[in-house]
């Protein structure tokens, strides 16, 4: 039994360097980032504290999973799964017609609207940037748009569900951070809608000054029973979203019975629509259960990581750490950021949030801010990581629906605009604090 605790001789300082090199090393050879965490977890408790560690680990396992508003998860999950079997968001798509076709790189803007729309309706990202490669990105390469435009305009739009309400990045911090989750959705929807507008006056920048970047609109005279048409196809759209986000914002109810609302009027809308089968349920019931067993396994690997680690004092010496850079709060938080935009390329977001959450949410605290505020400049952070190279997943989830002529490399510069974009507005969330709570 003298192997148990001899980790501890180490100190803090050299164990903490050895965890974090263990954790890289071990990432480096493609293990998935649940089993690497898990892993080091069992050799940091045996090794510094011996068995009679183990049910602490467990019990941190317990308490993430256990959570009532975890449920939200699969059931957003759930929503965006059924949308992606339906026909309701390239309805959505073709009603945005009546306001895009009006306006030079229209297209491009309706993506944007559609895209936050159906953020507003699910908050799940990988299934969104899929859906607009299929719908959204043939139509503008087709119509003459510049390509690179085309491609950061989807991959960028729809990425808007790190941050545009129900986010399931939102959902994830208010479970590590404690806070509460409907004061997230409220101080993230300018934010949200702030980058959304970023994106559209991009666009309409190179639109108008840009010669060739969009091709010229062309105004044709739409019947009024096809304008009928396409408003159908944009009235359930909305009503789903007054469902999710008017019950919430309505204090009517929590975010867990929100999500459970918004699948039944999607599933609702579904059989309206009259395309509702057992096999569309069965196929999104399987995508949700691959999706949440991924979240779950991820978030039990990191939840037994942190315990360890904060055993260890391994919290309180990070922490001392970070706050002995300066005695400036705001080069405290620009450091904060800086580390997580690093994690972000080549970490996913679900493991940065647990991993680093417990880390630093008790500093912002004791810097005296809100970490309601934190937790929207933290979604904001992720949409970067999404897009940045060498592993940003927005780039992959569109890779794997678009034409083989366009290669990964062609996306990644095609994102590069937007990543900008999204930093001044990270820039703008710490400058002006006010725009997330108002």
């Amino acid at each position: 039994m003298e192997i148990f605790g001899s980790l501890q001789s180490m100190g803090i300082e050299a164990g903490t360097g050895l965890l974090f090199v263990m954790l890289l090393a071990l990432l480096v050879t493609g293990i998935p980032l649940a089993f690497v965490t898990l892993l080091v977890t069992l050799i940091f408790a045996l090794g510094w504290f011996g068995p009679n560690v183990v049910p602490l680990i467990t019990s941190r396992v317990y308490s993430f999973v256990s959570s009532f508003v975890f449920v939200s998860v699969p059931m957003f999950v759930l929503m965006a799964a059924i949308l992606d079997r339906s026909g309701i968001a390239r309805d959505l798509f073709d009603a945005m017609r009546l306001i895009g076709g009006r306006i030079r790189g229209g297209v491009a803007v309706q993506t944007i609207f559609v895209a936050v729309i159906l953020a507003a309706m699910s908050g799940i990202i990988g299934g969104e940037i899929v859906l607009l490669g299929l719908i959204a990105l043939p139509q503008m390469l087709r119509q003459g748009y510049d390509r690179r435009l085309a491609i950061g305009v989807v991959c960028a739009g729809g990425s808007l569900g790190t941050m545009v309400p129900p986010s399931i990045v939102l959902i994830i911090y208010g479970l590590t951070a404690n806070v509460s989750i409907g004061e997230l959705f409220t101080a993230a929807f300018i934010p949200g809608f702030m980058l959304a507008l970023f994106y559209v006056s991009y666009v309409l920048a190179r639109a108008y000054l840009t010669p060739g970047a969009v091709p010229d609109p062309v105004r044709e005279p739409v019947p009024l029973a096809e304008k009928l048409r396409l408003l159908k196809g944009l009235f359930l759209p909305i009503v789903v979203v007054i469902m999710v986000l008017g019950s919430i914002y309505g204090g009517i109810a929590s975010v867990t019975e929100a999500s459970a609302v918004g699948v039944a009027g999607v599933m609702l809308s579904t059989m309206l629509r009259g395309e509702f089968t057992w096999s569309l349920l069965r196929g999104a019931a399987m995508q949700t259960l691959q999706t949440v067993g991924m979240i779950v396994w991820i978030g039990i690997g990191a939840s037994a990581l942190v315990g360890v680690f904060n055993l260890m004092g391994g919290i309180k010496f990070v922490s001392e750490l970070i706050t002995g850079i300066s005695e400036n709060p705001t080069i405290i938080i620009l450091f904060m950021m800086a580390i997580l935009f690093v994690l972000g390329m080549f970490l996913d977001w679900v493991g940065i949030a647990l991993l680093t959450m417990p880390i630093f949410v008790p500093i912002i605290k004791t810097l005296g801010f809100d970490p309601v505020w934190f937790g929207v400049l933290f979604a904001m952070n992720m949409q970067v990581s999404f897009l940045s190279p060498p592993f940003g997943p927005a780039a992959f989830y569109l890779k794997s629906v678009v034409p083989p002529d366009i290669s990964l490399g062609e996306i990644f510069r095609s994102l590069m605009p937007f990543i900008l974009l999204q930093v001044l507005a990270v820039a703008m969330l710490i400058l002006f604090p006010g725009i997330a709570m108002y």
